[in-house]
This record gives structure tokens, sequence and C-alpha cells, in this order.
């Protein structure tokens, strides 16, 4: 906020596009940026549960391989239709408004001081943590659940080495206890067939039959969860919806789960549209930055635009990473 008021943006009737454009982007890319990583959400790891549970192969650098890229290709796309179609900015929208703005946030800078040791130990802990996530296969087949626990009692070791105290830690039993009910809910799914039995019945009333090509399955589960996220704010309520439903798909026409479930799992970030879709949405809307229009415009042009996208990424790269087998789009 205080980078935009030093471009004149500072809400209410002095909106302008460097405001929307530096708030918009924002809140796209919290969003999508997390879409990128397996731990990017409680939602993306019930997801990674759920999968697991009904008997694919999901880790963390499997996500990476997949999301990442396209996490980055979304986006870019993103900043072109923002800042260059929707919201471009005008001449004087490229210069500091604000006599001295510049100078100001270099002393704030300064006032936070030189970094301190506990910090380079977080960092060191933080990259030690992500790059066992990431060479698993390669240089060790230590679990993600292990690497994560051992940094995380490398985080608590007392006398100076650690970085926080036992006391000073709220560990989140409930998204512990949520995280094992998930893949207890995977397996009995997978063990009942209780997903491929809804979905049969759901399909035989809607006249949906075997014979249904691959890609209209794709288009409509992918479709389906992004555009759910329109009316819902809850990302975990969406992922224990169409997780289940394209296992059950995938299993009913004798696909892969990963074929289905992991392009749905992708777009489970999706949840910018409208303030109330997410909590970024609702924080960032109180900025008085951009109108309902505004984020409306720009963020269901991205949701069509990452439909389409998916659609691609499914014929291309998750093919190629054998996640869909050839000869079924």
């Amino acid at each position: 906020m205080v980078i935009a008021a030093i471009y004149g943006a500072t809400g209410g009737n002095n909106r302008n596009n460097f405001g929307r454009n530096i708030v918009l982007q924002n809140l796209f890319q919290i969003n999508i940026g997390a879409s990128g990583f397996m731990t990017g959400s409680g939602a993306n790891l019930l997801a990674v549960s759920l999968i697991v549970g009904a008997g694919a192969t999901l880790g963390y650098q499997e996500w990476f391989a997949a999301a990442f890229p396209l996490c980055l290709l979304i986006i870019i796309t993103g900043w072109i239709v923002g800042t260059k179609i929707m919201f471009p900015l005008k001449k004087e929208e490229r210069k500091p408004q604000i006599t001295g703005g510049m100078q100001r946030l270099r002393e704030e800078l300064q006032k936070m001081g030189r970094m301190k040791q506990d910090e380079y130990k977080s960092i060191a802990i933080f990259v030690g943590v992500l790059f066992m996530w990431a060479t698993k296969g390669y240089i060790h087949n230590v679990s993600e659940t292990a690497v994560a626990f051992a940094g995380a009692v490398v985080a608590l070791v007392p006398f100076r080495i650690g970085i926080v105290k036992w006391n000073d830690v709220d560990i989140p039993w409930h998204l512990m206890i949520f995280s094992a009910g998930a893949y207890t809910l995977g397996a009995g799914l997978d063990a009942t067939n209780l997903a491929g039995t809804m979905v049969d019945s759901a399909f035989d009333s809607l006249g949906i039959s075997n014979d249904t090509p691959f890609w209209v399955l794709y288009l409509m589960l992918t479709g389906a969860m992004l555009f759910s996220a329109i009316l819902f704010q809850s990302k975990t309520m969406r992922a224990l919806i169409f997780i289940p439903i394209s296992i059950g798909v995938a299993q009913k026409f004798g696909y892969p789960v990963m074929s289905l479930a992991f392009p749905v799992a992708l777009l489970i970030e999706h949840v910018y549209v409208l303030p109330f879709n997410s909590k970024p949405a609702a924080l960032l809307y109180t900025t008085d930055q951009y109108s309902w229009a505004d984020t409306f415009k720009f963020d269901i042009t991205m949701m069509i635009i990452s439909w389409i996208m998916i659609f691609i990424w499914g014929e291309t790269v998750l093919r190629w990473l054998n996640y869909i087998p050839d000869g079924l789009f």
C-alpha cells in the first residue's frame, strides 16, 4: 500500500491502474504461486492424501515437476493480461507522485537492520528441507514426512541450536488429525469403490455412457473444479468434493487415478474471482484499490485461460510425465 500510494493510488476516489495491478496481481500470484507446490496449502495436501489413499503415487517432487512450470506460465500470462491489456499504465502512473517517497522506503529498509543469526538458521533449515524433498529418488529415498519431521526437530533443538522454543510452538493438531482422516477416506474410497458407485449412479441419471471420450471427462472435471471456486469459499471443501469424484470417474472408465484426479488437484488454488472466494481475496479487497467489476473482469478471464492451459498441459506435459497415457486425448 505504501508503494501504491507513492505512485498515486490511495484507494477510493484515487484509484488508478498502478494500484489495480499491484493488488490484483498480488492476489492472483498468492493463489497461483501456492498451486506450484504440494505444500502450498492444506487443500493441496488433502488432495494428495486422497489420491495416495486411492493407490496412486504422488509426492513433493512429482507435484513440483508437473505444477511449478504451469504455475510460472499462468503467472506470467496473468501479468501480461493485467498490465498490458486490461489495466495498462498511463505515462504519469509509471513515475512516483509523492516527493521523497522512494527515500522513505529506503529508510524503512535500513531500519530493519542486518539479518540475525536465527534468520540465517531459518533459511538453512527451509532450504535444506526443500532440497531433500526435491532430490528424493535421486540421492536418497527418505520420505517427505520424515524430512519435514527432521526439519521441525532441528528447529526445536535447545542450547541455542534451534530457532524456536517448544513453548512458543502452536502445533495444529486439528490439521494433522484432518490429514490422517483424509488418508483413511482415500483408502476407504479405494477399498469400497464408493466413489465409483456414486459416479455410476450420477452418470446413469445424466445419460453419460461408457463411450464418453476421455477429453470430454477431462474438460468436465477440470471445468467443474475451476468454476466452482466462484461460488465457494473453502478450498478444502472443493478438494473433498471434486477429488473423490475424479477418482471415481477414473476408476469407472478404467483410467489411471492420476490421469483425472491430478489435473483437478492442480486447480484447487484458483480462488480469486470475487472477494468472498478466499481469505486473500477478502483481505485485499479491503484496500479499496479496485472494484468488483475490476476483479471479475480480470480474474474470470484468467480462469478461462487457465482452463484452456490445463487442457493443453494434459495433452503435453502430463502425458510426457506418464500421468496421462498416450492416446487418451
